[in-house]
């Protein structure tokens, strides 16, 4: 798949797992995965949609921003690749969601 600031931020994210945890907050989150990423990123959901319901687009586009950082940081500390995601979401692509939530039932 062609590279996209998804898959920039994700081999960034990758890259910062070595790196000294008081000198990076990636690898502040990496070092206490996967409870600290896994909070984040609740927070970051109900900022989002906090944000979504007041209307507030600027401050919505932040919120989401931040919402995807701390999402492939969790992708990253339990070993989920981004390119596998993308694969799973390409595949669902022109599927109706109602068919798609139907077959994971079986």
């Amino acid at each position: 798949m062609a590279e996209h600031v998804l898959d920039r931020l994700y081999a960034t994210i990758k890259a910062r797992s070595g790196d000294s945890p008081d000198q990076s907050w990636t690898a502040k989150l990496l070092a206490n995965a996967p409870d600290l990423p896994v909070k984040k990123l609740n927070e970051e959901a109900g900022e989002v949609a906090i944000e979504a319901m007041k209307g507030d687009a600027e401050a919505l586009t932040r919120e989401a921003a931040d919402l995807l950082y701390h999402l492939l940081v969790v992708m990253a500390a339990t070993g989920v690749e981004a390119d596998d995601v993308w694969r799973e979401l390409a595949r669902r692509e022109g599927q109706s969601g109602l068919d798609e939530k139907a077959q994971r039932k079986t």
